[in-house]
């Protein structure tokens, strides 16, 4: 019977002690814990090309580890010769305003139909020049700049090598900081231990 009160009391004094001092453990793992983010990025145009390498970026500087799977047309992104344009065909909500001019000429928005931006030859590389115009003229760093920054932070940049193989690329077009060239299998236990993953 002593045994059994004894027992009892030293349950309760070990139910009690883990009360007092797990919480106070549980935080100190996860505050010495590493965030991290995983991004999954399957556009290469010049708009859809700066999230992921923003957010990548932004990440590993606050001290987070970031990793970002280039999949798709994404792939794109990872070459050596980075030639991004963007579509205003594409995208209906595009602003299209002038980077150059007076102020007022400069704050009119041009609606412009998609007749025009179909049938104009050339119209692609004239909204491109404006967009990158634009990013100059308010000081955002250029898709290289940011994916250099990426580089140096030490983001791990995964080529997708299903890709790779459909579109018949040669790894020779890429920068030589590619962390892997993986498949899917590879990049999803990356994804699920992710504090963030984002799609874009």
């Amino acid at each position: 019977m002593n045994a059994q009160l004894e027992n009892i009391d030293m349950d309760q004094w070990l139910s009690s002690k883990l009360d007092e001092l797990l919480p106070a453990r549980l935080q100190a793992i996860e505050d010495a814990r590493t965030p991290s983010m995983a991004i999954i990025a399957t556009k290469g145009t010049l708009d859809w090309a700066y999230p992921p390498f923003i957010l990548a970026s932004t990440a590993s500087a606050l001290g987070w580890d970031s990793s970002i799977f280039f999949t798709f047309y994404g792939l794109l992104l990872l070459k050596k010769d980075l030639d991004c344009d963007v579509s205003p065909l594409g995208n209906p909500a595009m602003p299209m305003k002038m980077p150059f001019g007076p102020k007022w000429f400069q704050d009119i928005s041009w609606p412009m139909p998609n007749l025009l931006m179909a049938g104009v030859p050339g119209f692609e590389k004239v909204a491109t020049s404006l967009m990158k115009k634009t990013f100059k003229n308010k000081g955002v760093a250029t898709v290289e700049e940011l994916r250099g920054l990426c580089v140096e932070a030490d983001v791990s940049l995964i080529a997708c090598q299903m890709t790779v193989d459909v579109f018949g690329f040669d790894k020779r077009e890429f920068i030589e900081e590619v962390t892997d060239y993986v498949g899917a299998t590879s990049f999803l236990p990356i994804a699920q231990k992710s504090d963030v993953c984002l799609f874009m």
